[in-house]
């Protein structure tokens, strides 16, 4: 590359304001794994947003009011919340059975879950139900949406600080660099980052579902049960995802310490 259509000063400010967004964020201290953190907003913030989210969902969807099927997500969200403990004590645990085929559920920052009915089947009992409810009451608690804006942020100051140090270039010569690095961003920290997160919530989530007095190993059923249904994924370094093999894996090694907690919520019951 030819130096002369480099301007180092942008790249300078750039490197400054990133490092001032960095060490001027929030910390977050994991109470479940003692992972230390940087977040890019308040919880406050995350729990406005949060229940916007939430209310979104609910207007555009046919919500179920009544049912086994509702009582039984309740009960299970329940005791989950009350396992989440320390990290979960300030949210205002809400949620909502949605009448849709989607093999799917989530929690959004400040404890709003939905539950869409397509994940029932395929859960089959409780404990399962358990397994999915705690991996996302994880991201919730864990702040993992507010470490994502921070990570987002920084690394928009990285990008624009090298599009203007490249405004000299020829304007092809441009587009390859900035296609380049987006791309190393996505699959390089963006991807893996997001893999992190999913890990730490299964893992997680694990411990919540055990100390709920759900018996851990059915999220090894379940998850084999997801394998079948979902089928074909991607490779796993081109997903914010762990593959389905890899979760079973890492629940695996961690469920020593996840039935060490099982047998004392059957102990205090």
């Amino acid at each position: 590359m030819n130096r002369t259509h480099i301007k180092w000063l942008p790249i300078l400010l750039a490197g400054i304001f990133f490092a001032y967004q960095y060490c001027s964020s929030e910390k977050y201290v994991n109470p479940e794994t003692g992972r230390k953190s940087h977040v890019g907003m308040s919880a406050q913030q995350e729990a406005a947003l949060g229940f916007q989210g939430y209310q979104q969902v609910l207007s555009q969807s046919q919500t179920i009011d009544s049912g086994p099927e509702l009582e039984m997500v309740k009960q299970v969200s329940s005791r989950l919340a009350t396992a989440t403990g320390q990290a979960g004590s300030g949210f205002d645990w809400q949620v909502s059975l949605i009448r849709d085929r989607k093999v799917n559920a989530f929690c959004l920052p400040g404890g709003k879950i939905v539950v869409y009915t397509g994940i029932l089947p395929v859960a089959q009992n409780e404990a399962a139900l358990a397994t999915v409810l705690g991996h996302e009451m994880a991201h919730a608690t864990s702040r993992h949406g507010a470490q994502r804006v921070l990570q987002q942020n920084l690394m928009q100051t990285a990008l624009t600080g090298v599009a203007a140090s490249l405004s000299d270039m020829d304007y092809g010569k441009q587009r390859v660099v900035m296609g380049a690095l987006g791309a190393g961003a996505q699959f390089g920290v963006l991807m893996p980052f997001g893999r992190e997160h999913e890990s730490e919530a299964d893992h997680i989530g694990l411990i919540y579902m055990a100390r709920a007095g759900y018996d851990p190993q059915e999220s090894i059923r379940f998850w084999k049960r997801m394998e079948s249904t979902r089928g074909n994924q991607p490779p796993e370094f081109l997903s914010t995802h762990p593959s389905h093999g890899r979760r079973i894996e890492q629940l695996e090694s961690w469920m020593p310490e996840a039935l060490n907690e099982y047998q004392r919520s059957q102990q205090q019951r």
